[in-house]
């Protein structure tokens, strides 16, 4: 039983600890690419609004400023206005926990949005009921802000889990590439990256699949369709937080027996 522990108790570590590797970004960004599209689906078939579509909200807004359409602007303004504060959280908590050298600066953003989504989907049903749609839009929003900003920070800027214009764009780079025939052998070939083409290919899939379970989701059970995402990430993140914790009581314990 206890190699088994310690595997899964690696893998956690590996997933959403301080250390990355590849294979962990890679395993972290299919989870969230999975949840961003659940979330962005439940918003768009409760509320008309895709959370994660910055592209799309700030036409919107763009497009009812000319059109004199004020109030208009509330919705995709505000969905922006929380997605901003969602990215600029996560590099507060980030950095604040990366001074102080511990294991959980990525683990305690994906805990902190686990449990705003727990949160929604126990009481969205509520706000919805007496017409907290903006509160429900400024809820999605900044969550996808905190976990865009999350695996790009944990990736380096190389995966976003929610800019699927930008990874379709990058696969039509990929594929240009390996379409090209080099014919001049004095100059340097154009080289495709199947590895990059199938992880971008991955996450535009996952991404998808995400939507589809998450608006069956809704239409099935309503907003606590997204519940079972939220305990999915939970788990991911516990194990460096933990670790954290378990190290602060060490600390405090031996500043004691010191100071006893």
């Amino acid at each position: 039983m206890k190699p088994r522990r310690s595997a899964v108790g690696a893998y956690g570590r590996a997933l959403t600890g301080a250390s990355r590797s590849e294979r962990g970004n890679q395993h972290l960004a299919f989870a969230m690419a999975v949840v961003a599209g659940a979330l962005n689906a439940v918003g768009f078939v409760a509320v008309a609004i895709y959370t994660s579509h910055m592209t799309g909200m700030t036409a919107l807004v763009s497009d009812h400023v000319a059109a004199g359409e004020w109030r208009l602007i509330l919705p995709p303004g505000t969905a922006l206005v929380s997605f901003v504060a969602g990215a600029a959280t996560t590099a507060v908590l980030f950095n604040w926990m990366r001074r102080r050298d511990t294991s959980a600066r990525f683990a305690i953003v994906l805990v902190l949005e686990a449990l705003l989504i727990l949160l929604f989907g126990l009481l969205a049903n509520s706000l919805d009921a007496v017409g907290g749609e903006l509160l429900i839009i400024a809820i999605l929003g900044f969550v996808m802000g905190l976990q865009n900003a999350l695996i790009t920070k944990v990736s380096g800027a190389r995966i976003r889990t929610t800019h699927v214009t930008g990874m379709v764009t990058d696969i039509g780079i990929e594929l240009g590439k390996a379409a090209y025939r080099n014919r001049r052998a004095n100059t340097p070939p154009v080289e495709h990256d199947p590895v990059k083409l199938g992880l971008l290919v991955t996450m535009v899939s996952l991404f998808a699949v995400g939507g589809v379970i998450g608006a069956l989701g809704y239409t099935w059970i309503g907003y606590p369709a997204v519940i079972p995402f939220a305990l999915i990430l939970l788990a991911a993140g516990l194990i460096p937080v933990a670790d954290d914790v378990r190290t602060a009581r060490q600390r405090r314990g031996r500043r004691g027996g010191t100071s006893g």
